[in-house]
């Protein structure tokens, strides 16, 4: 039995597949319907109207439908798309206990303990027909596939097969019905539409299930006194066929399988079995250990069964249906039933070659495994499960394609795996000595080697080499020489995939994909949540793959993406020019077409064939938004610009890429005010101070723009920006623009006519204004504010421009091949190119009137004055600073080679994390979201507020800060570990860590200390603080993992220890408390010398409040410790003679120490064995059920009962 899905929750009640998508329904003991994707294994949704247990459960086979019946009495009918329910079906007069749809007509049949089975029209929400007969609890009741019957079981012991034929006439022709008055009367009193056709009795207890088998006349049920019971029936009667006998509890639930000869069932006694309905024998036992099943169902259209149980479901296969295959050039030999078929690639040509043994075994699942096939000698070699593991050595004469009727003497032997290794030799491994047996095709024995790894099984890897599988790697061993050539840390390795050179290898798991160099050298790793099925390398190495769903392509690089989907899961044996080959399930060749533009346009990027990626950019074969992102990410936006058209796209690669033209072109297009304003930032980066000073201007930022004047020294400007704040009645614009120009006497003019008179004063008086000073010393009066004497003042004045006016001196950068190239596609508007190369980008500013603005300020002040300010102002704010005429161009300093600047590489932090799960890294690079997320996932944690100071410790001490100059920004640099001169500047290590495991070994010492001096609060804080910093840290080895994981469990039971009697400390009124608080402290795992102190204070507290009988026993546990101090040896020695002289307790401790425990974390109470308890995923420590969803009381960071994958700290755990 091959499990897919595997779900905890209550018992199961109900099951149902949907025909098309990878869902199946659960229905709950506990009153809730569950929606499972068992192809991810994902719970994509939950039902919760019914009140009470839902027992039956089913999809409609078309509509978005399903239904579902309770022990509320109640049918009710789900929309899963709109996600809730339509109407609620009602008539049952006690539980529901099945529900199921017709396949073709709005039918639904629902059996209840109400003894009938009623049938309803869900288009019309109302019962149909009632079918009575029975005299206990129908325990189920469905639908024939094909005929119109019903049958239904009972616990009455019988089980009824009903005529449905007069419902579906009337269904189809109600009107003729309507027209009959007589039988409109028997409808009234109960209907004549269904009958009983059988009445099957031969059970001697109630019957739980029947059901037909989907083509054949045949019934099959189950029932309480443990037997199976085959029945056949014809047009006038049923008969029982044969009794299967083999539960050990009441049968559950029954059902022939849909593409098999086969009955599968399922039983209280905590089984399912399978049984051969031709031998009438158990063929294949599955049992769990405490759960009881309960219903059991298979998918419409796939190999697929489902079984419901105590504590959840299980989604499973009875056998693999992946055929055995080996490509040899243009030709595939495969398995397919009972022979060896080839095909031929080239004219796709099919034919049986040589009929197989079929397994003589009775167990499933023991099918053809592999196929290796030596074309020379035109030899087959098949693998299986049959016998714990054997081969069959086939020779194929020759003349023999096409005819399969040769029967072929069978050479056999044992062997976990065999694979040809040579022209006339193969290989088979010996599990049980570890060794490879290398044979001829006389299945002679030439020689034995001894494997290096403890192999499960071998994989052709080269003439005369084999590719080993282990647990947790792969090495590639020269039987020549006995010498490793290859070693690999993996993950369980399923399939393996040669290029067609036999350079590189694709190693399959279940989940992830390794592609390795010949010798098993690393290149990338492709993680999948689907399941991968197959793969095959195509003409320009690109490794193509399956998963159930969809075909993929994997670059050398380890990008990947999507070609299509698929109906149904196909397995690849070969892709050629575009075509890949590929086998069902079914053991049918299939040819699909192979898209191939993409993979290959970016395997030209990746491989510096610009060229290529040239041709195909002109030949417009490309286009999507994922593309775009994907040459965004991978540094190549110019190219990305010329695939688009939209302006705002175009806008955002052009900023990206650093070109400026066109992004002048896109932001006048586009004319937003955010635009424009990227647009400076981008050109100020540049130091392109003609387009800064354009978008300054495009959105009228008179502030940045006097500030730009200022630092590029255009004292002009600055002056006709100070006209301007002049007329806009700007004063702080005023102040500032004088202050940029230095320009003294226009300051004080600014000061004085605002009304600030002592600071004019001031500011004449510092600067040497003597006259101007004096003549404001007259306005003020006796409020002339006091210089200070004796001091030397600091004046305010511009500082000189490094490079006054003109833009930064540009890189001599060559174009690249697509610059060149695609300048010409007249992605550029005509007229910038036609604009002169040394064309400004701005004009001056159309304020040459303003001298004379002044005669105009006063006539429109008289005009107001006379009109009684009828008008609204100036309106300034249209004032237009510049003629929309020509769009300005960059300077191109009259070198057509001069270039943008080269665009940055990706910062360092970003290299840290891109493909890291350590959240120590993330942290160390200031990505503190992804940290959390990273830890929430791998350790439930929610609380992060103790981690903060560590957090940010982090990323300070993994980062420092340098000065350039005055004016200059302070340069960030992120510290690498291991960092050297040598090294290549390209590549890239990890952070520098401050927290280092060897400093908490330091903590975990200094805490021992601390412990031992009796400072229990201080060291409750150091342990918790080696707690908090765990979840950080970065080792380098497994064995510091190990140490990691065994510092969590040793912090983790000092923290409960010291909680524990910190609190015991706190109780000072209860005794009792403090007894039980002292004696859980003792079954704490302490180190030894605390150990003794936790027992001699225990002993001592129980002693003194007369509980004799415990203090007895702390008194021998501390002399079992073989203790030092002779003193406290002596006392324990008097308690323990003492006690054994009164053997009582006073008071009745909640504490037993002959029943092992575990305390709370939270409740601190004992949980003893045996007792349902739950815990943290982060510290271990364990909580009674009551606590689950909260936070942790001992680590104070993740949630009790979360789910979590497991501390994250080392490289080595990803590998």
């Amino acid at each position: 039995m091959l499990t897919k899905l595997e779900t905890k929750s209550s018992r199961v009640k109900g099951l149902s597949f949907h025909s098309k998508r990878p869902w199946i329904l659960a229905s709950i003991y506990s009153g809730v319907i569950q929606l499972w994707d068992y192809r991810i294994g994902t719970l994509i949704d939950i039902f919760d109207e019914h009140d009470g247990p839902v027992r039956g459960v089913h999809f409609h086979n078309s509509q978005p439908l399903f239904v579902s019946g309770g022990d509320d009495y109640t049918i009710k009918v789900w929309n899963y798309k709109t996600r809730r329910c339509l109407f609620t079906l009602l008539g049952h007069l006690d539980y529901i206990r099945t529900v199921q749809f017709h396949n073709e007509y709005p039918w639904i049949v629902s059996a209840g303990d109400d003894q009938t089975v009623r049938i309803w029209n869900w288009q019309s929400r109302t019962c149909i027909s009632l079918l009575t007969g029975h005299n206990h609890f129908v325990m189920c009741a469905s639908f024939h596939p094909k005929e119109d019957l019903v049958i239904s079981a009972s616990l009455d012991q019988t089980i009824r097969v009903w005529d449905i034929g007069a419902l579906r006439k009337k269904t189809v022709s109600p009107t003729e019905d309507i027209l009959r008055l007589s039988e409109m009367d028997t409808d009234l009193f109960g209907g004549v539409d269904i009958v009983v056709k059988y009445v099957l009795e031969g059970h001697d207890r109630g019957v739980n299930w029947a059901a037909f088998h989907p083509s054949l006349p045949l019934i099959v049920s189950g029932a309480d006194d443990r037997r199976i019971k085959l029945w056949r029936m014809n047009d006038t009667k049923a008969w029982e066929v044969d009794t299967l006998q083999g539960h050990a509890n009441n049968v559950s639930c029954v059902m022939f399988h849909a593409k098999q000869d086969i009955i599968v069932s399922n039983s209280k006694d905590k089984s399912i079995r399978v049984w051969d309905v031709s031998k009438r024998i158990c063929v294949q036992t599955s049992c769990r250990e405490h759960d009881r099943f309960w219903v059991l169902t298979s998918h419409p259209e796939m190999n697929l069964l489902a079984a419901g149980h105590d504590s959840g479901m299980i989604v499973f296969k009875l056998e693999r249906e992946r055929p055995a295959f080996s490509v040899s050039g243009d030709s595939l030999y495969y398995v397919k039933g009972h022979f060896v078929c080839f095909y031929e690639f080239s004219t796709q040509k099919d034919n049986q070659v040589i009929p197989i043994r079929q397994p003589g075994s009775v167990n499933l699942n023991q099918g053809p495994r592999t196929l290796s096939y030596s074309p020379t000698e035109n030899a087959v070699l098949i693998c299986s499960d049959m016998d714990g593991g054997s081969y069959e050595l086939y020779i194929v004469p020759k003349g023999s394609v096409g005819k399969g009727d040769s029967v072929q003497e069978v050479m056999r032997g044992n062997g976990g795996s065999a694979v040809f290794v040579a022209r006339n030799r193969f290989a088979v491994l010996d599990k049980s000595n570890n060794q490879v047996l290398v044979k001829n095709l006389k299945n002679e024995t030439l020689k034995k080697s001894s494997l290096p790894v403890l192999g499960d099984a071998i994989f052709y890897a080269g003439t005369g080499n084999l590719l080993c599988r282990a647990e947790d790697r792969v090495v590639i061993f020269d039987l020549q020489q006995r010498f490793v050539l290859g070693d690999l840390q993996t993950p369980f390795i399923r399939y393996v995939v040669w290029s067609n050179d036999m350079e590189s290898v694709a190693l399959l798991s279940k989940h992830a994909i390794i592609i390795a160099s010949k010798k098993l050298v690393h290149q990338c790793t492709i993680h999948e949540t689907i399941h991968v099925k197959s793969g095959g390398w195509d003409d320009n190495g690109v490794f193509i793959y399956t998963t159930l769903n969809h075909i993929k392509y994997c670059l050398p690089n380890g990008d990947n993406g999507i070609i299509r989907t698929l109906d149904v899961p196909l397995y690849i044996t070969k892709v050629s020019h575009n075509i890949i080959y590929c086998l069902d399930r079914d053991g049918k060749n299939r040819l699909i077409s192979l898209d191939a533009t993409e993979y290959v346009f970016k395997l030209s990027l990746i491989k510096k064939r610009y060229d290529h990626a040239m041709s195909m950019i002109r030949g417009s074969k490309l286009c999507g938004q994922a593309l775009i992102a994907y040459l965004q990410q991978k540094g190549f936006p110019e190219v990305a610009l010329h695939l688009v058209n939209d302006e705002r796209t175009r806008f955002n690669l052009a900023i990206e890429s650093g070109n400026i033209q066109i992004a002048v072109a896109s932001a006048k297009e586009i004319d937003e005010k955010d635009h424009w304003y990227r647009l400076g930032v981008e050109a100020l980066r540049q130091g392109n101070a003609s387009i800064v000073e354009y978008a300054y201007q495009k959105t009228k930022n008179f502030e940045r723009l006097s500030f730009l004047y200022l630092i590029t020294g255009n004292m002009e400007k600055l002056s006709k920006m100070l006209k301007i704040a002049e007329i806009k009645n700007d004063v702080m614009g005023q102040f500032h623009n004088a202050l940029y120009l230095g320009d003294i006497h226009e300051r004080v003019k600014i000061l004085e006519d605002a009304g600030h008179l002592p600071l004019a004063y001031v500011t004449a008086a510092v600067h040497g204004l003597k006259e101007v000073a004096n003549t404001l010393a007259n306005k003020l009066g006796e409020n002339v504010p006091s210089v200070p004497n004796g001091k030397v003042p600091s004046l305010l004045t511009p500082p000189a421009p490094i490079l006054c006016s003109g833009d930064w001196p540009l890189l001599m950068v060559l174009k690249g091949i697509f610059e060149g190239e695609l300048d010409g596609k007249g992605n550029l508007r005509q007229e910038e190119e036609d604009e002169a190369s040394d064309a400004d980008w701005v004009e001056d500013l159309d304020i040459s009137d303003i001298d004379s603005m002044g005669d105009v300020v006063a006539e429109i002040e008289n005009d107001e004055e006379n009109e009684g300010n009828d008008e609204g102002g100036w309106e300034l704010e249209d004032l237009e600073l510049l003629p929309e005429g020509d769009t300005p161009k960059t300077t191109t300093n009259s070198h057509s080679s001069v270039f943008i600047a080269p665009t940055p590489g990706m910062p360092v932090t970003q290299v840290w994390i891109q493909k890291s799960s350590l959240a120590g890294e993330h942290a160390s690079a200031g990505n503190f979201d992804t940290a959390m997320h990273l830890l929430s996932r791998q350790l439930g944690v929610k609380n992060f507020a103790p981690l903060k100071s560590i957090f940010i410790d982090l990323y300070m001490g993994s980062h420092s800060y340098l000065r350039a100059f005055a004016l200059a920004p302070v340069i960030p640099l992120a510290i690498e570990k291991g960092l050297s001169e040598s090294a290549r500047p390209t590549v890239r290590s990890s952070p520098a860590i401050v927290y280092e495991f060897s400093q908490l070994d330091d903590k975990l010492r200094t805490a021992y200390k601390v412990t031992t001096d009796g400072k229990f609060v201080e060291a409750l804080r150091l342990f918790l603080n080696i707690l908090h910093i765990i979840p950080l840290i970065v080792v380098h080895s497994r064995r510091e993992v190990d140490e990691v994981k065994e510092l969590i469990i040793i912090a983790k039971e000092y923290v409960l220890a010291l909680k524990m009697e910190v609190r015991r400390k706190e109780t000072k009124d209860d005794v009792v408390r403090q007894q039980e608080l002292a004696a859980y402290f003792t079954h704490c795992n302490l180190q030894t010398v605390h150990l003794r102190l936790s027992l001699m204070n225990a002993m001592t507290i129980c002693y003194k409040a007369g509980n004799y009988i415990t203090a007895a026993n702390f008194a021998r546990r501390y002399l079992e410790t073989n203790p030092p101090n002779e003193n406290q040896v002596r006392k324990a020695r008097q308690v323990l003679q003492a006690c054994d002289r009164n053997m009582r307790d006073a008071t009745e401790l909640n504490y037993d120490f002959r029943n092992p425990f575990v305390v709370c974390g939270a409740t601190y109470v004992p949980i003893y064995r045996g007792q349902k308890d739950l815990s943290c995923p982060y510290c271990c420590s364990r909580f009674v059920p009551a606590v689950e969803g909260q936070l942790c009381a001992v680590c104070d960071l993740s949630v009790v009962g979360s789910d979590a994958s497991g501390l994250l700290c080392s490289l080595t755990q990803m590998r």
